[in-house]
């Protein structure tokens, strides 16, 4: 396995401990800056708010630069918001902290995506891009407790700087394992043959959403996520509401779904790499059957906790065929590995909207798992469009055309 990818995934995993730590320590921060609940969790609300935003606006701003250049770039800007964070004197430096750390996340995950598909030959593509995104799914497993226990032994502050020195580890390993600093990342040998050639210029960049595939793709990832985190927002009170759980059990269950993550993750890769259309209309009916399943059989505590495995797995089997195949049909454009990321934002967004309104409808807490579903339901039906219309003759040679175009 390229060192670059080892790089890449600690990369992964530091910002994805920043996303995600901030759940188990907002009651030492809210206290620590003597400011409410509500406003603390706006550290959490205005990071997500700042990745949406960021992924686009950074990766445009930087399209002429090489990529390992910009890779730098985004980590050290990472290091410098935790860094504030850590030595933050009041809550408006924290929220700063907590912004320019977000700014970062989704070009990184954008960017990364394209530096890891080029580390290797093409038919390891989603599998390299698996990797990286092990870092983020890892993150997802030991966040909030990395979080809570560091936070519980030697105060909040600890774990931003904890988070810093990960940072600045990745970055010292993207600095000397990801290859070259003029122009693109040189693959390793064997890798990158048939690979897009990526457009230079935001003109260009914005070239390759002319693509229906790309527009496609995207909101088969936003319908995706949407699905999974109406459900996922919800999760906690379904398993102490509905299964009978304590909420002392809740961490723990959590841990089981970000095991599914992990796990999810690694045969999505794998998947796509032999089938990927084919693998990504599985992957998103699998979440569909998953979420109405749980909702049928959420009052079972032991089904609950197989289909919360299930739920993670399933959840994210998709994600790395879908960032190769919105950049496979963009050429190689960083923009649209971006958007990709800003996609999943949103969905996540738009899924816990709709969960909310179901519970306030008066629905009940099983309700977000038959929303998350209907949502994965469309999907799929996105997804089947997509591959259907990518195998048309007509289609192929379209998509030729823009290659030629892009290029």
């Amino acid at each position: 396995m390229p060192g670059g990818l080892i790089a890449l995934a600690l990369g992964g995993f530091g910002i994805g401990l920043t996303e995600f730590l901030i759940a188990g320590l907002l009651p030492q921060v809210a206290s620590s800056f003597s400011v409410s609940e509500a406003a603390a969790g706006w550290l959490i609300s205005g990071y997500a708010l700042s990745v949406a935003i960021g992924a686009i606006a950074l990766t445009a701003a930087t399209a002429r630069l090489p990529r390992k250049a910009i890779l730098v770039g985004l980590v050290a800007l990472f290091v410098i918001g935790n860094l504030l964070s850590a030595v933050a004197s009041n809550y408006p430096v924290m929220m700063l902290g907590r912004i320019v750390a977000a700014l970062c996340h989704g070009s990184f995950f954008g960017i990364g995506s394209l530096v890891a598909r080029s580390l290797v030959a093409p038919e390891k593509k989603s599998q390299a891009v698996a990797v990286m995104f092990a870092g983020l799914t890892l993150a997802n497993v030991l966040g909030v407790p990395f979080g809570a226990l560091v936070g519980e032994r030697w105060g909040w502050r600890a774990a931003f700087w904890a988070v810093t020195g990960i940072g600045v580890l990745a970055l010292a390993g993207i600095v000397a394992l990801v290859p070259g600093w003029a122009g693109e990342a040189r693959p390793t040998p064997g890798a990158g043959r048939s690979e897009p050639t990526p457009p230079r210029g935001l003109r260009a960049q914005f070239r390759a959403f002319r693509s229906w595939q790309v527009w496609l793709t995207l909101t088969a990832t936003a319908l995706s996520y949407g699905g999974m985190f109406g459900a996922f927002s919800y999760i906690a009170y379904t398993f102490t509401e509905v299964s009978g759980f304590s909420s002392g059990d809740v961490a723990w269950l959590l841990m089981v779904y970000g095991v599914g993550l992990v796990v999810g993750n690694l045969i999505g890769g794998r998947a796509a790499d032999r089938d990927r259309d084919r693998a990504l209309v599985l992957a998103l009916l699998g979440l569909t059957i998953t979420l109405a399943v749980f909702g049928l059989l959420a009052g079972s505590a032991t089904a609950s906790v197989i289909l919360v495995f299930l739920m993670g797995v399933t959840g994210f089997a998709s994600v790395p065929g879908m960032i190769t195949r919105v950049t496979d049909f963009a050429h190689g454009a960083a923009l649209a590995a971006s958007a990709n990321v800003s996609a999943s934002n949103i969905g996540n967004a738009l899924g816990a909207w709709l969960g909310g309104l179901a519970i306030t409808a008066g629905l009940g807490y099983t309700a977000p798992l038959y929303v998350g579903a209907g949502i994965a339901l469309t999907s799929v039906v996105v997804m089947v469009v997509a591959a259907r219309q990518a195998r048309s003759p007509a289609r192929l040679a379209e998509w030729r055309r823009s290659r030629e175009a892009v290029d």
